[in-house]
């Protein structure tokens, strides 16, 4: 049982075609995947999750991918899965906890997507650490618009486009202020958790079914370390990349993303 309560969902598409659970990664919130699940209609509907310490889900004391699994099985088993199992579809935080939640609930996961992430940790958390102090610095008591609070990240965050994803994540409180959908010292502190290993590695834990390992051409996330641990607890991985990507696949190429959905999701 899961110890997270209020994870949000939406919903996308209508009819009673399979379902496609969509988790962001860090930054992130579900409504990232909304023109992928779009995509994906009329034949499949799309369910966009916001993981814990995320968008409009409930905060933790800390960030344990065990807990968000559990927390994302007894979501879906409630709603979506409740007569059966659902593809489901992760990039990067989102990645892992898709694999948490495959070997840990496989009875939940039809399909498996993971977008450019790994079953084992790199170490490596100085980018995010400069992104999450970058945002904690900025001064909410002093913006009187979101045009300032882009200003002052600027100073850290040079890259528009980045500066947009980011700010995805700040909203006005019920005083006219800003305040931060996501938990951020929560996940400063914890970024060696975010970037390490997966739960049960070394274990005898399985996923039998069907997995798509999807890289972005560009980035460095997918390893060739990673490959055997992958593929001795996912058995049935099939591993592509998608050339002129970086991380985030699904933003970058999302034709190519949705095409490659397609093929995996609705086989002949």
């Amino acid at each position: 049982m899961s110890e997270v309560e209020g994870l949000h969902s939406t919903l996308v598409g209508e009819g009673d075609g399979p379902v496609v659970v969509f988790l962001h990664g860090l930054f992130g919130r579900g409504r990232n995947f909304g023109t992928a699940a779009r995509d994906l209609q009329p034949q499949l509907r799309g369910l966009l999750v916001d993981l814990p310490n995320h968008g409009r889900s409930a905060w933790t004391d800390r960030v344990d991918y065990t807990q968000m699994a559990d927390a994302v099985a007894d979501h879906l088993r409630s709603g979506v899965a409740a007569d059966g199992p659902v593809h489901v579809v992760g990039h990067s935080m989102g990645g892992k906890t898709a694999m948490t939640l495959a070997l840990a609930h496989p009875e939940l996961v039809d399909r498996l997507v993971v977008e450019d992430v790994g079953p084992t940790g790199t170490g490596e958390t100085s980018e995010f650490e400069h992104l999450l102090g970058a945002l904690a610095r900025i001064d909410l008591d002093g913006l009187g618009s979101m045009g300032d609070a882009d200003r002052q990240l600027a100073a850290d965050v040079p890259q528009p486009a980045l500066r947009g994803f980011l700010l995805q994540n700040l909203r006005r409180d019920g005083d006219g202020g800003f305040a931060w959908q996501p938990n951020l010292e929560v996940l400063l502190r914890d970024l060696p958790v975010i970037t390490g290993d997966i739960p049960r590695l070394g274990g005898e834990a399985v996923f039998d079914g069907p997995v798509l390992w999807v890289a972005g051409g560009d980035s460095d996330y997918v390893t060739e370390e990673a490959e055997p641990v992958m593929r001795r607890h996912f058995p049935q991985t099939r591993r592509l990349t998608v050339k002129d990507a970086t991380h985030w696949v699904h933003s970058q190429k999302p034709d190519v993303f949705a095409q490659v959905l397609r093929r995996f999701l609705l086989p002949d």
